[in-house]
């Protein structure tokens, strides 16, 4: 390897673990309970011991870093998995796979989830961020729901819209919490959330069978 090399792979080396540092802070401040909401760029900052300048330059702007950070709770949230739902052949078994995996994703960091949505009913930048994500598990609900009506020809009380919005609530971080309370796990509910789910597809197709 060239000095030049070598130099550049440092620097790079240097600058994850600046960003690394400056996601944790952020996380930290979330968690910590005088801390979340005065949560802004110069606290995250004086929490990673770094320059408000150099917080700005990794990120752009406090949207830049909550996305960051939410990309960061996905991954360690094992939000990954949710590729080989949509490559389930039963569709109902794919509905079950995708609750369960967001189960474990509310659970991972449960804190830190409902800071960051509680603090997006008050800070624009923390609502764009939130609701960004929040269509796209309405999508993927809409996907699975279109897979799941295909071929049903019975229809039933309920339009796909309202089902879509039943489920996209029931998936939701709020749904899962509340239905968790304090004493169980949000990993746990997750079997809960499906029969709920299998529910209100009733309601839009009669007698659907459960998956098996």
């Amino acid at each position: 390897m060239s000095p030049r090399a070598y130099r550049l792979g440092q620097r790079q080396a240097a600058t994850e673990q600046t960003r690394m540092r400056i996601i944790n802070a952020s996380r930290e401040l979330l968690m910590a309970e005088h801390g979340f909401s005065h949560f802004s760029m110069e606290m995250v900052a004086k929490q990673a011991d770094v320059a408000r300048m150099t917080v700005y330059h990794q990120f752009g702007s406090k949207t830049g870093l909550l996305e960051a950070l939410c990309d960061s709770l996905a991954a360690s949230g094992g939000m990954e998995q949710m590729a080989t739902v949509f490559r389930q052949s039963e569709p109902l078994e794919a509905l079950q796979q995708y609750i369960a995996i967001f189960g474990r994703f509310w659970n991972a960091d449960r804190l830190v989830t409902r800071r960051l949505r509680a603090l997006a009913a008050l800070d624009p930048e923390f609502e764009q961020v939130i609701r960004k994500r929040d269509e796209w598990r309405r999508k993927g609900v809409r996907t699975l729901l279109s897979r799941i009506v295909e071929g049903h020809k019975q229809p039933g009380t309920e339009t796909i819209d309202e089902t879509v919005n039943v489920l996209y609530t029931l998936i939701g971080f709020e749904g899962f919490d509340s239905l968790a309370g304090p004493e169980r796990s949000l990993e746990d509910v997750a079997d809960l959330v499906y029969q709920l789910a299998l529910a209100a597809i009733d309601r839009l197709i009669p007698g659907i069978p459960p998956s098996s």
